[in-house]
């Protein structure tokens, strides 16, 4: 049975921690964040669960309930939102090349292969070494800081100069830096993985400006060893309306790259393992609506289901408001 904690905000504002463990959902006593039982438990030399165990067990919680009264707020934050840095990689997936290939091809008009079906190859070939050994290096891209992370039910806002607003449903590795600079994997999440598509398009050099977006967790961090094969459903709806509906698959089963593999290449750079910050990595994807056609508007609805988590990530598509930027000479 899957082992997941939340975190949950009441009407008053206070937080608590929830865990569950399939059907049945408790308020873990004396923590208020993630984070927090996270930090005593890498302390403790203890396991999350462990540490929940310790805890002891709060009032039961109706999961569904409190998800629908919009409760279960992302299942990580920093009080400092400088120091929870998301980022991710892509062409991870199998399957994963063809959209982006296709995309790229495009808009070079040539049969010469693309960078991107290149690194998608090489990932093939050498993104699963064996135990212990580093494997080909994937793409890598920075997606923002605390400031955009969205939780469940939240708006995902396309910036007014974006071309593009489209889902991207994977799983997000969520870490947390130990006092010694080790990273602990805390667990796995739904996540959306919003991007500029249109942007991306353009030239592949642009990919880093198609990824400075908001990006959105659904409300379960999975704890413990990540599943091998994990498949769920990607939707839009407009109107209330289901507008477009494809499967996807993720799990190490169904990518190019070892989980292991990618945290490496990331966690392989000093920056990225000062203690007490926290990761929010995107794995990737080969599912896209954009690969299908779709154009998104401003009030569609994104949906992301997949067992083992028991509860679906929505989020309503918004429009920022143009911001006129000057820089001034001092």
């Amino acid at each position: 049975m899957a082992f997941r904690l939340l975190q949950h905000r009441g009407v008053d504002g206070s937080r608590a921690v929830i865990a569950a463990l399939g059907n049945h959902a408790s308020f873990v006593p004396g923590f208020e964040s993630i984070r927090a039982l996270a930090a005593h438990a890498i302390a403790q030399g203890q396991t999350l669960e462990a540490a929940v165990a310790a805890a002891g067990q709060g009032d039961a919680v109706d999961l569904m309930s409190e998800h629908a009264a919009g409760r279960l707020i992302a299942p990580i934050d920093h009080e400092d939102n400088a120091r929870l840095l998301m980022s991710g990689t892509g062409l991870t997936h199998l399957g994963s090349a063809e959209g982006r290939d296709k995309m790229h091809r495009d808009a070079a008009a040539s049969d010469k292969q693309t960078d991107s079906m290149r690194m998608f190859l090489e990932g093939v070939a050498g993104g699963k070494p064996a135990a212990d050994d580093i494997g080909q290096q994937p793409e890598w891209f920075y997606k923002g800081n605390g400031s955009a992370l969205v939780g469940p039910g939240e708006p995902l806002s396309s910036p007014a100069f974006a071309q593009d607003g489209s889902e991207e449903p994977e799983l997000a590795g969520i870490y947390l830096i130990g006092p010694d600079g080790t990273p602990f994997r805390l667990g796995l999440c739904l996540a959306n993985e919003f991007s500029d598509h249109i942007t991306e398009r353009h030239n592949y050099l642009w990919l880093a400006h198609s990824k400075l977006r908001q990006a959105a967790l659904g409300p379960e961090l999975l704890v413990g060893t990540p599943p091998q094969h994990i498949e769920g459903a990607s939707r839009i709806y407009r109107d209330g309306a289901l507008l477009w509906e494809k499967p996807f698959l993720s799990g190490e089963a169904n990518m190019s790259h070892t989980i292991a593999n990618l945290e490496a290449h990331h966690f392989k750079y000093d920056l990225f393992r000062r203690p007490g910050d926290v990761h929010v990595h995107f794995f990737g994807t080969a599912t896209l609506s954009f690969a299908d056609g779709v154009t998104t508007e401003e009030g569609d609805v994104f949906e992301i289901e997949a067992a083992p988590f028991t509860l679906p990530l929505r989020n309503p598509l918004a429009k920022a408001e143009a911001v006129a930027v000057m820089v001034r000479e001092l």
